[in-house]
């Protein structure tokens, strides 16, 4: 809490008197949030974890990713930003906290996908790029340095990695500005719309990463998978839009999966991430090993 205070004692010239004691904010794996109010209004104080730089994450990229997201009216205004002691602080929103069950409802899979479309299409340019393929072996030369290991199952799940990035063509996979991150905890239900907030693997990327990456963390299934293409494409999805949302639900984890190998050698907070990265890569042996699974790269790649 030290840092904390520091942080705050730092922000009061441009944000006014401190109202209140910091209170943590729970559900982050990565960094830690504080709700405090300062000149009559509540904020949200982000403080990074350590060596977050080794995730791939450049904080200056996340604020520029925040700043745009907010103009479109997706995310929490930023306010501040600190780099001694390191922090972001963004508009206290207020809403609801999303479960997966909340955003496996249509009317709510409806607003993210509109959301998402309206990201997508928006022409915004992101200074940073984020392509899954290369974040990968990204995140296992990384843990390597840092004496993790990655496990067996790397090298298999690299080989599916190489078939799918081979299937895929088109404009629809032409960089577009991305969150990268779509977890349920990343979502707040406002008054008649939808907040998405943690924008630090913000990026250039494939538009389908997204898609995949919100339809596996909230466990879509396939009718949930194809009502998700529906409400974002305005059309009826053919076999290749779902074939290529299906490859890159495996690629959200296998990302997810390499993520949590190197967190459990760099972060400090109290969480199992080799659990995480357990659980991810039993998900996406699972998807490989769906018979459909070669099927889906003959489709995705027309």
């Amino acid at each position: 809490m030290k840092e904390v205070v520091r942080i705050v004692q730092e922000l009061v010239p441009r944000l006014g008197e401190q109202e209140s004691d910091p209170v943590p904010l729970g559900g982050g794996i990565t960094n830690r949030n504080f709700r405090v109010r300062m000149g009559g209004r509540d904020y949200v104080v982000r403080v990074p974890g350590k060596d977050t730089d080794l995730l791939g994450i450049d904080r200056v990229a996340e604020r520029d990713a925040n700043e745009k997201a907010a103009e479109l009216g997706l995310a929490p205004r930023v306010v501040a930003m600190l780099t001694d002691p390191p922090c972001l602080v963004t508009e206290f929103v207020e809403g609801i906290e999303m479960g997966s069950s909340d955003l496996r409802d249509r009317g709510m899979l409806d607003r993210v996908a509109g959301a998402l479309e309206r990201l997508h299409s928006s022409g915004l340019e992101l200074p940073t790029s984020f392509n899954a393929f290369e974040v990968v072996d990204d995140y296992a030369r990384t843990a390597s340095e840092r004496g993790v290991k990655a496990p067996p199952s790397f090298a298999e799940a690299r080989g599916h990695a190489d078939k799918i990035r081979a299937a895929l063509s088109g404009p629809e996979h032409a960089p577009a500005p991305c969150h990268n991150d779509l977890l349920a905890a990343n979502f707040i239900r406002g008054e008649g719309l939808i907040w998405i907030v943690d924008w630090e693997y913000a990026g250039m990327g494939d538009r389908y990463f997204d898609l995949g990456n919100f339809s596996v963390n909230n466990e879509l299934d396939d009718a949930g998978q194809e009502a998700l293409l529906r409400a974002y494409f305005g059309e009826e999805p053919g076999e290749r839009r779902i074939a290529t949302l299906r490859l890159f639900r495996f690629m959200s984890d296998f990302r997810e999966a390499m993520w949590g190998v190197v967190q459990s050698g760099v972060s400090e907070l109290d969480f199992d991430f080799n659990d995480y990265a357990e659980k991810h890569f039993q998900r996406l042996h699972d998807a490989a090993a769906d018979p459909r699974f070669s099927r889906w790269l003959q489709q995705a790649a027309g």
